[in-house]
This record gives structure tokens, C-alpha cells and sequence, in this order.
């Protein structure tokens, strides 16, 4: 594996890294609530609640802070001005997201509920879960990089 240092950026890894963090337990001390994304957004789908309020507030967060940020931040964001140019075809990663969908379901959780939120709370369930994210991702890289050479 060769690093590009260039383009490594651990501070600002970190900085939303710590944001991340601080965003889930706001939200738990706030609302009691975990910030895993696929449940905020599949209870907002399935049912009409009180809650609707903060999950629809919390998800147009998600979409208005990089603006926000590009727009008050010195240098901007920290990313390519380009798009990202993907050697894989639309279905294959249309695909990819439906099976990916498919294992937030089946998981009962993605990798923020799971990973972020549940690993905090020492949740058993949320470490088996982030074991299992963990170990598709390498076998899937492993399989399409060396054995299919795609």
C-alpha cells in the first residue's frame, strides 16, 4: 500500500472525526437517540411521528454542512474540485448500493449506528455488526483486486 502524502489529511480526519462524535452524543444526551443514519432515515420513511421533526432536521444537516462550510471555511472544502472518476460501470455500483441497503437492514444498522454509535455504548451486537461491515469490505476488496482483477 503506498500512502499519498500529498493528500493526506489527518487533521482534518480527525476535526470530523471528533464532530462526528460530538454530533452522536449530543443527540443522545439531547433526545436520548442514536445517530445511525439508516434508522434515522428508515423511521422517518415508515411512520409518521413526533420525532419527524429532529430526523428531518439532522438529515438537511448532513446535506447543508459542506456548503456551509465551503462557504465559510478559508480554503473551502479539502477535496478535488473534480468529480470522482470510478472504473466501475453505473449498474455494478448501483448494485453495490442496494447490497449495501440489504446489509444495513439486515444488520439492523449501518456503520455510523453500529460503528460510532454502538461501539460507544459497548453494545455486543454493534461489535459483531462492525466485524462483519469490516470483513466484507476486505473480503470484497481482496476478491475484486486479486482474483477477479477488475
Amino acid at each position: 500500500m503506498i500512502i499519498d502524502w500529498t493528500n493526506f489529511t489527518p487533521w482534518t480526519a480527525l476535526a470530523g472525526g471528533a464532530l462526528i462524535g460530538l454530533a452522536a452524543a449530543l443527540l443522545f444526551l439531547a433526545l436520548g437517540r442514536i445517530a445511525g443514519i439508516s434508522g434515522i432515515l428508515g423511521s422517518l420513511l415508515e411512520e409518521r411521528s413526533a420525532e419527524a421533526g429532529w430526523r428531518v432536521a439532522f438529515l438537511i444537516g448532513l446535506l447543508v454542512a459542506p456548503g456551509v462550510w465551503a462557504t465559510v471555511s478559508p480554503g473551502g472544502l479539502p477535496l478535488p474540485a473534480h468529480t470522482v472518476d470510478s472504473p466501475r460501470s453505473w449498474a455494478i455500483l448501483t448494485v453495490a448500493g442496494l447490497l449495501v441497503g440489504f446489509g444495513t437492514r439486515l444488520a439492523n444498522g449501518c456503520t455510523s449506528g453500529h460503528g460510532v454509535c454502538g461501539l460507544a455504548r459497548f453494545s455486543t451486537r454493534s461489535l459483531v455488526a462492525v466485524l462483519c461491515f469490516m470483513g466484507s469490505g476486505m473480503a470484497t476488496v481482496f476478491v475484486t483486486r486479486h482474483l477477479t482483477g477488475v
